[in-house]
């Protein structure tokens, strides 16, 4: 592949690469509780991610948050799904959501929110960003039952609640 065969478009769709973790811990997840003043996911749980800096892979980038956010090193880290977010226009979100294990400590909090670890059983869906409802448990199948990634599109609807179509 080179770079002219790439044919890039500036009026195609374009989309910011960003990966998203969970870390399991036996039978507990690692998510982050958002800090105040950092947007409208502020006070809810998330999971562990942000941005793929230019020249990081996706994993590089996955390591790199987890480290960042939590002080932890991820071992065991997996890609369990591919999630394509369509905002409504230019541009999208290409998010890479992996997950893994931590190497043994503790986390430490930081300016994005502070970590906590969950019992799976005991999630409140009112308590997550909203689409973690769905993505969560099949993150954790594909990595548990060894399964492919999937693959999903979020879109919105009108009131801005998410809506996922995954592939088969």
């Amino acid at each position: 592949m080179t770079l002219a065969g790439q044919r890039v478009q500036p009026d195609r769709y374009t989309i910011i690469p960003r990966t998203i973790s969970f870390l399991l811990r036996g039978p507990d997840l690692l998510l982050i509780r958002i800090a105040p003043g950092r947007g409208a996911w502020a006070g809810k749980l998330n999971g562990l991610g942000g941005h793929i800096e230019r020249g990081e892979s996706p994993v590089q980038a996955a390591r790199r948050e987890i480290l960042e956010e939590t002080g932890l090193v991820p071992t065991n880290l997996r890609l369990c799904g591919v999630v394509l977010i369509d905002t409504g226009g230019n541009p999208g979100i290409g998010l890479y959501l992996f997950v893994g294990e931590p190497a043994p400590g503790d986390p430490i909090s930081g300016p994005e929110g502070q970590p906590e670890w969950h019992a799976l059983g005991d999630l409140d869906p009112q308590d997550l960003v909203a689409d973690l409802t769905e993505l969560i448990p099949r993150a954790l199948a594909c990595y548990r039952n060894e399964d492919a990634p999937f693959s999903v599109l979020t879109s919105f609807d009108e009131a801005g609640n998410p809506r996922l179509t995954f592939d088969s």
